[in-house]
């Protein structure tokens, strides 16, 4: 099965099962010297673990990691870092009765397809269980971007048809409320949303929005390793997105290009736009300004409602999906985007260090 690694300088490969003996990921190309240790990506797979409110699965995981290479005395040696997190809490049995069908929604008819077998416990590598390497890879990158002053984080800016107010809230909040998002308002509204799509066997959707803050302009290439464009298909390839915005996203095809430019102007000598209809990335390299993304997460697949089918056999089949589902992705995939949005900024930012030769020779003269 190919297609587990992402990245190119900082590099990452992740492994691991939803029901097998343990995730995990395999960092490549982590510079030396990083201070770091398991409570530094603890916290981040901590936010997107099982079981931590009546709003997420009831599978119990600690999803306790730990690292096996690639830190010695508490820094980074530049070696492969290799952390690991145990499955605890599997119950595969739950999932013996699916082997024979194909749950809607679900990656089970395409990967008998593709591969003629499928790990159905869980759903195996399209599990959401995998992200937990993605999460991994990108508490290291989150550090990395931390200590250059570049701040990443996303909340829950929707969930079905409750919309959080971003522009009054406090972004801080999203650590606290169940829905992760950044007003207690909208998370008090999101969480009687849940309970009724609960109570009717069935799940909800939303969107996730994403901010860096303090990139420095010039990361990305113009052609096909646009900076905007690699961002797309790292938080595409995180398995309940459907569709990425970048800036004002799908409301650009409504505008006039007069509403939609961002004029420049200059304050204290200092290059700035007057807006940011473009999310901080034109021609797809990044201009100094917030890039801006969002996610649209579809509603959870795995729904004890009565829906209707096909099994191997080619038999058409009424099924109620069994085993413990969240009834919205959303607030556990937040860091998840975070993390893959933090990842391939720092993948440019490595990059972009040998893009200039002036740069280049003045770094070494200095050594």
């Amino acid at each position: 099965m190919a297609g587990s690694s992402f990245g190119n300088i900082y590099r990452i490969t992740t492994f691991g099962e939803s029901h097998g003996k343990a995730l995990g990921c395999i960092i490549d190309g982590c510079p030396a010297g990083l201070s770091l240790d398991e409570a530094d990506i603890q916290k981040f797979l901590d936010r997107r673990k099982p079981g931590t409110s009546e709003i997420t699965t009831q599978r119990k995981e600690s999803d306790t990691c730990k690292i096996y290479s690639g830190v010695f005395e508490g820094k980074t040696t530049g070696a492969p870092i290799m952390v690991m997190v145990e499955n605890t809490d599997q119950r595969s049995h739950d999932y013996l009765e699916i082997a024979s069908y194909y749950r809607p929604g679900h990656a089970d008819f395409t990967f008998d397809e593709k591969y003629g077998f499928r790990d159905y416990r869980g759903g195996g590598r399209s599990s959401g269980r995998e992200t937990i390497g993605r999460v991994i890879g990108g508490a290291v990158a989150m550090k990395l971007l931390d200590n250059m002053g570049i701040r990443v984080y996303a909340y829950t800016k929707s969930i079905g048809d409750v919309f959080a107010d971003c522009a009054t809230s406090d972004i801080d909040l999203r650590l606290q409320t169940k829905t992760a998002m950044p007003d207690i308002s909208s998370d008090e509204k999101a969480l009687r949303l849940i309970e009724k799509a609960r109570k009717s066997e069935d799940s909800l959707g939303g969107i996730i929005e994403c901010v860096a803050e303090n990139v420095p302009a010039g990361l990305g290439d113009p052609v096909f390793e646009k900076l905007d464009g690699n961002l797309s298909k790292a938080v595409m390839s995180i398995g309940a997105v459907k569709a990425v915005e970048i800036g004002d996203g799908i409301m650009v095809s409504s505008c006039k290009g007069s509403e939609n430019n961002d004029e420049f102007v200059a304050e204290n000598g200092v290059k700035t736009k007057a807006t940011n209809h473009s999310g901080g990335i034109l021609g797809g390299i990044s201009d100094g300004s917030k890039i801006i993304l969002r996610a649209h997460i579809k509603p959870t697949p795995s729904v004890s409602k009565t829906q209707h089918t096909v099994n191997k056999d080619n038999e058409n089949i009424e099924i109620s999906i069994k085993g413990r589902h969240d009834p919205v992705i959303v607030p556990r995939a937040v860091v998840v985007v975070e993390c893959m949005t933090a990842m391939t900024l720092l993948d440019a930012l490595l990059l972009n260090m040998s893009a200039r030769a002036d740069r280049v020779m003045d770094f070494y003269r200095k050594i």
